[in-house]
């Protein structure tokens, strides 16, 4: 198979299984939940919990992380190197997702509760937010932090690459047992999302992994993705988050792409004219301002990241560290 047939495989892959949680979500509305509160208190909880149902949550959470995280020690002991076909380290991980994937599918229709009945939805957003900031510091040696500057010394990046595997494959698995399979426009398109990450770690060693294109696809997802979670929460703000990752692209993610100058001044262009418009039009000028909430956050916990990296780097030395 080559790269592209590698990625649209991702996206079949993506859409199957999306389309199972669909057709199979009629018969979840048997079950009594919790639905909505306030903001930022996450609905689909059976309002009256049980153990099989927190316990298989868990189980089903934790084999699953732990058979991803087997099958990527083993191919890291292997020490391949990067082929444009799937070998048995893919076929593993692609068996294995696809299976714990069904699982939860099930588990949710007999016993219907997600790890959400257990631990806040903070920790969920927060496991892929992080998993987005740690990208943010290991594409900067290729396009920088800001406007293709403050490139980050590809040596203090090492260590993170090679080990990113294990952070982002949890982030994901969490975040895909947080939720219970539910077939809201929300949760179909987060699973959508979900999916198509866990295919970019079916694809460790190959070439479609660190094809420039399909990961920028994964990374700016989130933001069509936030948009529509937000709007279907009461009182949340949808263009806070939307245009709150669409300025990190703007400002990092649209640069190491090849654009001439004039390309990506167009691209600020009409995300300075559908900002005015979302704000000053649709919604509340005076607080344009919030926007900046994601894009600050993000970059000073990837400030931080990089600061313990060069922390680490000048501890062990740069002998040590090659």
């Amino acid at each position: 198979m080559n790269t592209h047939a590698n990625i649209i495989g991702g996206l079949v892959f993506a859409a199957a299984l999306t389309a199972i949680i669909a057709i199979t979500g009629s018969r979840l509305a048997s079950f009594e939940i919790v639905g909505p509160t306030i903001a930022f208190q996450y609905p689909w909880r059976l309002a009256e919990s049980t153990h099989v149902a927190q316990l298989t949550a868990w189980l089903g959470y934790a084999m699953h992380n732990l058979y991803v995280w087997f099958v990527l020690a083993w191919t890291q002991r292997q020490k391949p190197s990067f082929d444009a076909k799937l070998r048995g380290f893919n076929w593993a991980l692609l068996v294995g997702n696809a299976v714990f994937i069904l699982l939860h599918i099930l588990q949710t229709q007999l016993f219907y509760d997600g790890l959400a009945q257990d631990v806040p939805e903070a920790t969920a957003l927060g496991s892929v937010a992080l998993m987005l900031m740690v990208i943010l510091v290991l594409e900067a040696p290729r396009r920088g932090l800001f406007f293709g500057r403050a490139r980050l010394d590809r040596r203090l990046t090492r260590t993170l690459r090679k080990y990113h595997g294990y952070l982002f494959s949890w982030a994901i698995i969490y975040t895909f047992w947080y939720h219970p399979t539910e077939v809201t426009q929300g949760h179909l398109i987060g699973f959508f999302y979900m999916f198509m990450l866990l295919w970019q770690s079916v694809l460790i060693f190959n070439r479609a992994h660190i094809n420039r294109w399909w990961t920028l696809a994964l990374e700016i997802a989130v933001i069509p993705h936030a948009i529509l979670v937000a709007i279907a929460q009461p009182e949340a703000p949808w263009r806070m988050f939307g245009f709150g990752f669409a300025a990190i692209f703007i400002v990092t993610q649209l640069h190491g792409l090849g654009f001439n100058r004039t390309t990506r001044s167009v691209f600020a262009a009409i995300f300075v004219v559908a900002l005015l418009l979302a704000y000053g039009v649709f919604g509340d000028i005076g607080s344009i301002h919030e926007i900046l909430r994601i894009p600050v956050a993000e970059f000073l916990v990837a400030g931080l990241i990089y600061g313990v990296l060069l922390a680490a780097f000048r501890v062990r030395g740069p002998a040590r560290s090659a």
